[in-house]
């Protein structure tokens, strides 16, 4: 008899209930207290931050205000997306054990690959495409991400039925030139949905039904419908009071100061990478550094732990101290290298100075 995971559709909620949600449902697994889960979700209009993103950075908050759409972050790296009812949230709880492998690439290739397999059925010739994205004829059609909890894993992807481009590249913090018919366009080559494709959304029921049969193949199991249990209802409500709030939206926001800032971006094999910096000239010491940007790091807090141990560090010999931060720690970054973060701090220092009062 096939092992169960069970299967949850929590219909449409607010961002923030859905973030918390997340929290509570993973750690419910990584404690015991719950089984594996496929849980099936959607948002209200809401512009959800990756963890290491500043709000101010990503998201055009005067539009968002004006159009009422809420404003939360996730619990998971990635980038800055725009999500309302026309689009399908699946989600996977399940232990380290249950795929076979702990790193976080290889197990992201294989979820992908069966939501792949799952899509194709819909008459969509969808392929994965690394590090985490799912395409159709070199269209993003859904974006995926994913963390552990020690043991238990919480991997989520956002499935296109339908998708408003000009709404998106609003929400964003996208210069209005480049909000012209051609941005417009260039970006309806890149992001794609079902209803684009089959010319016209297939039904939520069928969809759903695929994706948990190409689940149940890939990894054995049988999806059994369940609801939340008391353990996890009672840390919803808890999470809940946390994440429904300005300070959640705002804790990767940085302190502004007098001292100007030098910054940088890259991209990276594991998505871009942003570094703010302040530099004493006069000591030749790197005062402090904040990284932000749309990648994956577990567990989350390497990132709080690396830029504390920059604090107050001679330049020289930056590239060893970093490589010795990671050394051992067992930190998945899911293409990210070490070497990636003293490469954007050298290219913040060599930038010009921002002016001074700019927010970190």
């Amino acid at each position: 008899m096939s092992p169960t995971w069970r299967v949850l559709d929590t219909g449409v909620r607010e961002a923030a209930e859905n973030i918390a949600l997340n929290r509570a449902l993973l750690d419910a697994l990584a404690s015991g207290e719950a089984p594996p889960t496929l849980r099936f979700l959607r948002f209200r209009p809401c512009a959800l931050l990756g963890f290491h993103q500043s709000v101010d950075q990503e998201l055009d908050l005067d539009y968002c205000r004006a159009q009422g759409i809420a404003v939360s972050r996730r619990i998971t790296g990635g980038g800055a997306i725009y999500c309302d009812e026309a689009q399908l949230g699946w989600e996977l709880y399940a232990h380290k054990r249950d795929f076979g492998h702990a790193s976080l690439a290889v197990i992201s290739e294989r979820i992908c690959q069966a939501a792949v397999a799952g899509i194709r059925t819909l008459g969509v010739d969808a392929a994965f495409r690394p590090r985490n994205d799912i395409e159709v004829d070199g269209r993003k059609i859904s974006g995926t991400g994913g963390i552990f909890e020690g043991d238990a894993l919480l991997y989520q992807g956002t499935l296109l039925i339908e998708f408003d481009i000009e709404r998106m590249l609003r929400v964003l913090k996208i210069p209005a030139e480049k909000l012209s018919d051609k941005a417009i366009a260039s970006a309806r080559d890149r992001v794609s949905s079902l209803k684009d494709i089959l010319g016209s959304p297939p039904a939520l029921p069928e969809v759903k039904a695929r994706l948990l049969g190409a689940f149940e193949r890939e990894f054995g199991v049988s999806g059994v419908e369940g609801t939340l249990n008391r353990a996890e209802r009672g840390r919803l409500e808890q999470t809940l009071a946390e994440i429904d709030g300005e300070d959640w939206v705002r804790l990767i926001d940085r302190p502004t100061g007098d001292q100007p800032l030098h910054e940088a971006w890259v991209k990276t094999s594991g998505g871009l990478l942003r570094a703010r910096a302040r530099f004493d000239v006069p000591s030749g010491r790197l005062k402090q550094v904040w990284f932000t940007g749309d990648f994956f790091i577990s567990p989350r807090r390497t990132v709080a732990d690396l830029e504390a141990a920059l604090r107050d560090t001679a330049l020289e010999g930056l590239e060893a101290r970093i490589e010795a931060f990671f050394e051992g720690r067992g930190v998945d970054m899911l293409g990210l290298r070490p070497a990636d973060f003293a490469w954007v701090v050298r290219a913040a220092l060599e930038a010009p100075a921002l002016a001074p009062g700019t927010a970190a």
